[in-house]
């Protein structure tokens, strides 16, 4: 069982820049692929990026491509969301997740999720 905390949320002017933070606990998911979603006010949980168990591959949602950059720290255990050029559109609830297997922009794949934190954008 592998516990995930999130951090690095709060608020932010439009075109500025954020780095969340994704913490394990119980256990390493050194050998996971890890992944971030977020879920805007009244809409559903969606994928933003995921870097597979090697850190070989990444992949990102058209949305955030050139603008987030999703990447991991073996020594820390701790994967990160560099978010910069924020927009409104940005605001929601960011959730890591973390599953065994490869690469996957589905939410039901993940087994793991941590209780998010919150991105505010404002304009």
């Amino acid at each position: 069982q592998v516990q995930l905390l999130e951090s690095g949320g709060g608020l932010v002017q439009s075109g500025g820049s954020l780095r969340l933070s994704c913490a394990a606990s119980g256990r390493s998911f050194s050998t996971f692929t890890l992944a971030w979603f977020r879920q805007p006010p009244g809409k559903e949980r969606s994928f933003v990026a995921s870097i597979n168990r090697n850190d070989a591959n990444t992949q990102y949602a058209d949305s955030v491509k050139g603008r987030f950059t999703i990447s991991r720290d073996r020594d820390k255990d701790t994967m990160y969301l560099q978010m910069n050029r924020l927009t409104p559109e940005d605001t929601g609830v960011y959730y890591c997740a973390a599953r065994n297997g490869g690469l996957s922009s589905y939410r039901d794949a993940y087994d793991w999720w941590g209780q998010g934190t919150q991105v505010t954008v404002s304009s």
